[in-house]
């Protein structure tokens, strides 16, 4: 491998990291809306059972539950926000993951580079 081969390799991480933490604030705000909106949804959706608004899952008609089990209800009721959180919670960490990656790639190359340069001073 050439020292400017690697050199090349080295700018091309180091752009695709600066990509990358755009892509990662881009997933903790998307991370951080959807767990205030899980929250918000859930403390909405128990005042409405509280309330005794009637609500349908699955064809079953749910209508003033019992205190002990109307958060568990509740939770069923607005599955797809809790699926939106964990999803956008997982597209963060994958994110986070492929940050280090590529970081340890420069590393990496830079070890190389500093190996190639130093033999090729003597």
């Amino acid at each position: 491998m050439e020292i400017i081969q690697v050199a090349k390799k080295i700018e091309e991480k180091i752009k695709t990291l600066e990509l990358g933490r755009e892509i990662l604030k881009e997933r903790a705000q998307a991370k951080a809306e959807n767990l205030a909106n899980y929250d918000k949804l859930l403390a909405k959706t128990l005042i409405q059972l509280k309330n005794g608004v009637e609500f349908e899952l699955e064809g079953e008609k749910i209508k003033d539950p019992i205190a002990s089990v109307s958060e568990k209800i509740a939770k069923g009721i607005i599955f797809q926000a809790k699926l939106d959180m964990e999803l956008s919670d997982l597209g963060y960490r994958n994110a986070l993951v492929g940050m280090t990656a590529i970081s340890a790639e420069l590393s990496a190359l830079q070890s190389i580079f500093r190996h190639l340069e130093t033999t090729t001073e003597e």
